[in-house]
């Protein structure tokens, strides 16, 4: 049996891709890798083999179409999180119900979202100020934004809030158990299926009750439907970019870039669009592909069956693609990065985090532009999970 290096790799330091993601995209071919769990699988690096992969209907979500067993799917946590939901679904599952949630997403809607998102930004930083520092940026602030965000758009019940953040810690926690995972899921589906019950008996104008009740060309989600996307939409919605607000204060701060940016407000957007490049979040750098026929990429012949993991990090720093990909360049222009992936795929909440991430930017540099970083050689990393984040970010200003 022949063996391979075991994935994810180890790197110097958490929000630095590994020396050996550069190593495998500097072979140009997709390399094999074992993950943590499940079986090996092809690791694709280079920025428009991940675009094919990404994008390509040769290349499928639904394990079963390829004939890959549940407890052999590739990755790096005990249970695949987007089972039952339609991110582990092929058209035209997947079409149909990404219909319903793009709906909500669209980026007039999220863009409507603005004014109330900044008013929390401010109530966080409000409560920043009254306690003082030093305190943890990401209790305080990273994870407070997108919770809120998220909750009061699908209107979930502020006192049931800590809920999500309990249950998506177990689901993307690498090193627990597959029962303590399972047992959350199990939590977390009986937990919603209760909301979208409720909402049909006593419709809401929230996200939750528009699902319930949406229509479109006279199909309607069933209840398993409604819950399965609703649990995609609150893990995604608050974990992902609640992770990455302390990952972008980090590297502005170590950088000294925030300075830069608390003086020209002006550089938000673009700042943030090259923190999204340039910062890696997923630790399995995308959710698992499925080889569905025969398809050669990056000039090897991958077979029907195969496992493919696209390394986001390392597509988005290929010299390819970009200018100078190691530099942190908060002026970039042309970034055509894939943070959110790419194809059919995408994120279905890109605008939704983006919008998100530009508001806590801009608060954090108007607000506090004289932040720092309280104990820079102590941070402890999440490097365990799905997605990396510190385990709390001691911030003074």
């Amino acid at each position: 049996m022949p063996t391979h290096p075991a994935f994810p790799f180890p790197a110097e330091h958490a929000l630095r891709p590994s020396p050996l993601l550069t190593e495998a995209r500097s072979g140009h071919a997709p390399i094999r890798v074992q993950p943590r769990y499940g079986d090996p699988a092809w690791l694709v690096t280079r920025y428009e083999d991940a675009r094919q992969v990404l994008s390509s209907p040769v290349f499928g979500r639904d394990h079963e179409r390829a004939g890959v067993p549940a407890d052999h799917i590739s990755r790096v946590t005990p249970l695949d999180v987007t089972s039952d939901t339609f991110s582990a679904q092929d058209p035209p599952d997947h079409t149909r119900l990404r219909r319903f949630v793009f709906r909500a997403f669209t980026p007039s809607r999220v863009e409507a979202l603005r004014p109330a998102t900044r008013r929390i930004a401010d109530r966080l930083v409000d409560g920043m100020i009254a306690q003082g520092p030093p305190l943890d940026l990401f209790e305080r602030f990273g994870l407070g934004l997108p919770l809120e965000v998220i909750c009061d758009l699908l209107g979930v019940p502020l006192a049931d809030r800590k809920l999500f953040t309990e249950w998506s810690d177990a689901l993307l926690n690498s090193t627990g158990t597959t029962e303590e995972a399972v047992a959350s899921v199990e939590e977390m589906n009986a937990y919603l299926a209760g909301l979208s019950a409720r909402r049909r008996q006593r419709p809401t104008d929230d996200l939750i009750g528009a699902l319930v009740r949406a229509r479109i060309e006279g199909d309607r989600l069933t209840d398993d439907e409604v819950k399965n996307l609703l649990r995609i939409l609150l893990g995604a919605g608050h974990e992902t970019t609640a992770s990455q607000i302390p990952n972008f204060m980090y590297v502005l701060l170590e950088s000294g870039e925030y300075e830069r940016v608390a003086a020209d407000p002006g550089l938000v957007p673009t700042a943030v669009e090259e923190l999204l490049r340039y910062v890696p979040l997923l630790t399995q750098g995308s959710l698992t592909r499925f080889v569905l026929e025969d398809v050669e990429v990056g000039g090897v012949r991958l077979r029907a069956g195969d496992q493919v993991l696209v390394e986001l990090a390392a597509a988005n720093r290929d010299t390819a693609a970009f200018d100078d990909p190691e530099a942190l360049d908060v002026t970039r222009k042309d970034n055509p990065h894939i943070a959110f992936g790419h194809g059919m795929h995408r994120c279905v909440g890109a605008a939704l985090a983006r919008m998100e991430l530009q508001v806590a930017l801009a608060t954090l540099t108007e607000r506090l532009p004289g932040l720092g970083l309280a104990e820079p050689d102590r941070i402890e990393w999440h490097v365990d999970r799905f997605v990396r984040r510190p385990k709390e970010l001691l911030v003074t200003w």
